[in-house]
């Protein structure tokens, strides 16, 4: 997601794509980790969350570039903080917050799926 979204996925679509993700994820987790599901879902999301800001502030002139209208919001909003900055700051805060969300998916997932047997 983090170079698909500096690329090709538009803001508006965003959202979609990271509810499949999460719903993949949590499926994933919930058949495959021993327990601690909400653990392991938060942790994904931080983890994911390093990948995406990392990605952006890399790919930040082609980030900003196709995201005119982020661009725009993270100007009104950071003041005099540098889009970089303000992406830097934002991307933790993003990931507690998908890793709460994340993490209430996996221990949903983990109550109505069967785990894999031991292979």
């Amino acid at each position: 997601m983090g170079i698909a979204t500096v690329y090709f996925i538009p803001f508006k679509i965003e959202p979609l794509c990271w509810l499949a993700i999460f719903i993949i994820c949590a499926i994933v987790i919930a058949k495959r980790a021993s327990g601690m599901f909400f653990l392991h879902g938060f942790c994904v999301s931080l983890l994911n969350a390093v990948w995406i800001t990392s990605a952006h502030l890399i790919l930040f002139d082609t980030y900003i570039a196709n995201h005119a209208e982020e661009a725009i919001t993270m100007a009104k909003m950071g003041g005099s903080v540098s889009p970089k900055l303000m992406m830097l700051i934002t991307g933790p805060i993003i990931g507690i917050i998908s890793g709460l969300v994340l993490g209430l998916f996996a221990f949903i997932a983990s109550k109505i799926i069967k785990k894999d047997p031991i292979k």
